[in-house]
């Protein structure tokens, strides 16, 4: 099953309450709490509210969408780690999205790469303790920039634990990005959605229909259970959500209908 949801990212400047109910009002299943608006690390009154307003309005916290980078001192790092972990159980997410650095592989010599791999495998194995995966957000000017470096950071992870995100890479014709799913497929747990075509050219989720549609058809054939959220909308505007949640669940039904 893919559930359709919400990062809350796509409307930092909103109220918890508010964005549970556009959420809600849209007909979404779940919600990733963003770290770096609503929920910031260790600030257990908003975490708590945040899921409290979640599970009263019969939604699931998909999330905690964390930026933890694993840079900087080793005990501000464990430190800032420590603090997120707390903020994922307080909320009652399953899993905590991070970022692999904070520059592209290319740019990484190999001691910094090892590096990032032994916090990551730390973190993984503090944040397992209390039943929690970790998903590697999938972006440029990270480790996980493109899909070579993403299996190979995956591989010297070594954590079962570790799984990666996916979403279209900025400028990457449809067919390049699909083939980036197919790979990264067997450790993948969450997809972030939106239109972006050229560069950060926002559009409808419409626009990019042919990309979504095979998206969700390689997701449909697969058949693992995961999270579809909403991430980005044409200019921010909170009244194009319900539009937006509409086109996802229809593409998520084309794609299981042409699975079948």
């Amino acid at each position: 099953m893919i559930r359709p949801g919400l990062c809350s990212v796509t409307f930092r400047g909103l109220d918890i309450e508010d964005v549970v109910a556009l959420a809600d009002h849209a007909g979404l299943a779940c919600i990733e709490w963003a770290g770096d608006a609503h929920v910031p690390p260790g600030d257990a009154v908003a975490a708590a509210r945040a899921r409290e307003l979640t599970e009263s309005a019969g939604l699931s916290v998909a999330s905690y969408g964390s930026y933890l980078r694993f840079e900087g001192a080793d005990d501000e790092n464990r430190t800032e780690g420590d603090a997120v972990i707390a903020s994922a159980r307080m909320l009652g997410a399953p899993r905590i999205r991070v970022w692999a650095g904070s520059r592209g592989s290319a740019e990484v010599a190999e001691p910094h790469r090892a590096r990032l791999v032994g916090r990551v495998q730390d973190f993984a194995d503090r944040a397992a303790e209390h039943g929690l995966e970790v998903g590697l957000e999938f972006h440029g000017g990270t480790l996980t920039d493109e899909i070579g470096s993403t299996l190979r950071l995956l591989e010297e992870v070594g954590r079962g634990t570790v799984l990666s995100y996916w979403q279209p890479h900025q400028d990457m014709p449809a067919a390049d990005a699909v083939g980036t799913l197919r790979q990264a497929l067997p450790f993948l747990s969450t997809i972030h959605v939106f239109s972006w075509w050229p560069d950060h050219q926002r559009h409808p989720l419409s626009a990019r229909e042919d990309l979504w549609r095979e998206v969700f058809t390689v997701l449909a054939a697969e058949g693992s259970d995961r999270d579809a959220l909403l991430e980005f909308i044409p200019g921010d505007d909170p009244a194009l959500l319900s539009r937006e949640a509409q086109t996802l669940r229809s593409l998520i039904a084309a794609g299981e209908d042409a699975a079948r």
